[in-house]
C-alpha cells in the first residue's frame, strides 16, 4: 500500500503531466490515428497500429492519474519540524566507511527519474523519521543491518 503524501511541488509535476497529456500529447496522437485510420487496410498499417498503442498507454496514465490525485495529501513545510526528520526533508547520512547519502524523503509518486529521492515507505526513510542531527540508526539491508548518523536536515520553505 502506497502512502498518499506528496510534496507541493509533486503535486504540480503530476498535474502538469495530466493536462499535458490530456490536452496536447492526446489530441495529436489522436489525429494521428484518424489520419491513419483513413488510409484504409489497418492490419499493416504501422502508423496506425503504434498511434493507437500510444493511444492507449496515454488514456491509461490519465486514468491513473484522475484517480491518483484526488487521494494525494499535500504536505506543505511546517517551521515545527526544523531540526528533525519528517516527509519533505533533504538530508545527509553518514556511515562508518565515509560513504555518504544526500535525498530528500517524498512520496513515492515522486521518486521517478530522480536518484536523490527515496519514498517515505522506504526502510532508510522509516529508520530516519523523528531523528535529529547527529543521531544514529539502523537500517535493515538484504545484506543485514547498516549503521548510518545524520550529518545535516534541510528544509525548502
Amino acid at each position: 500500500m502506497k502512502t498518499n503524501l506528496i510534496t507541493p511541488e509533486g503535486y504540480r509535476k503530476l498535474q502538469q503531466e495530466h493536462d499535458h497529456l490530456w490536452f496536447e500529447k492526446r489530441p495529436e496522437i489522436t489525429k494521428i490515428v484518424n489520419w491513419a485510420a483513413s488510409l484504409g487496410d489497418r492490419s499493416e498499417n504501422a502508423d496506425y497500429t503504434f498511434n493507437k498503442r500510444l493511444l492507449r498507454q496515454i488514456d491509461r496514465r490519465v486514468r491513473y492519474l484522475r484517480k491518483r490525485l484526488p487521494d494525494l495529501k499535500v504536505i506543505e513545510y511546517n517551521p515545527q519540524q526544523a531540526g528533525k526528520v519528517y516527509f519533505g526533508a533533504w538530508v545527509e547520512i553518514e556511515n562508518d566507511d565515509g560513504e555518504t547519502k544526500y535525498f530528500r524523503i517524498v512520496g513515492p509518486d515522486e521518486i521517478y527519474e530522480r536518484n536523490d529521492y527515496i519514498s517515505i515507505d522506504s526502510p532508510m526513510a522509516r529508520a530516519l523519521l523523528g531523528k535529529s542531527v547527529d543521531d544514529d540508526f539502523m537500517v535493515k539491508t538484504p545484506q543485514g543491518d547498516a549503521q548510518w548518523y545524520i550529518n545535516r536536515i534541510e528544509y525548502q520553505a
